[in-house]
Formats: structure tokens, sequence, C-alpha cells
């Protein structure tokens, strides 16, 4: 169930953000475990990271080691709980692009 759970908000995202005009890949880095789930390349050609949790996800030890690590190379990295935080996250998303 969880799964499902993760699933739909994950497909929720990449839905909103295709639909304004954003790729949105399935991030998977072989031998890097840990890696956002989602990688975004806006229209503008800013690259964010997403990591989608459950609303009662926890993020893993390498999950963190990741997350510090693209943020001390300047990526922006978001973690999302949930659809509540998914639609949080498309609303300041558009309130940058007005």
């Amino acid at each position: 169930m969880r799964q499902e759970r993760e699933a739909a908000i994950e497909a929720k995202l990449r839905e909103e953000m295709t639909r304004r005009g954003c790729i949105c890949y399935k991030f998977v880095s072989p031998g890097n475990n840990g890696v956002p789930d989602r990688m975004i390349i806006t229209p503008d050609g800013e690259v964010i990271f997403i990591e989608l949790k459950t609303e009662r996800g926890r993020l893993s030890a390498e999950q963190k080691a990741q997350i510090r690590r693209l943020r001390d190379h300047c990526m922006t990295v978001f973690v999302l709980y949930g659809a509540e935080d998914v639609d949080s996250f498309i609303k300041h998303f558009d309130s940058l692009r007005r």
C-alpha cells in the first residue's frame, strides 16, 4: 500500500510539472544509493532534485548524505512529504514564474 501511495504522489508531481513545461526524469544513479527520486529541469534550465516520501516517510542515512552532497554542490533539493507538500511545491514554483 505504501508504494502505491508514494507512486500516486510521484505521478501527481510528474504530471503537474510536465504540464508546466518541465522535463521530469525519474532519477536513478547505479552505485549511488539514496539519490532523490526525481530530477526536474525547468524551461529556464534550472535543475531541481526532489525526494518524495509519504506523509510518514523518513529519509534514510544514505538519502540524507546524498541530499547534503547535492546541496554542497549548489543544487536545489526538496524533500516532499505527501500530496500536500507536492501541492505547496507546485504553488511555490508557480509563484516564482509569474
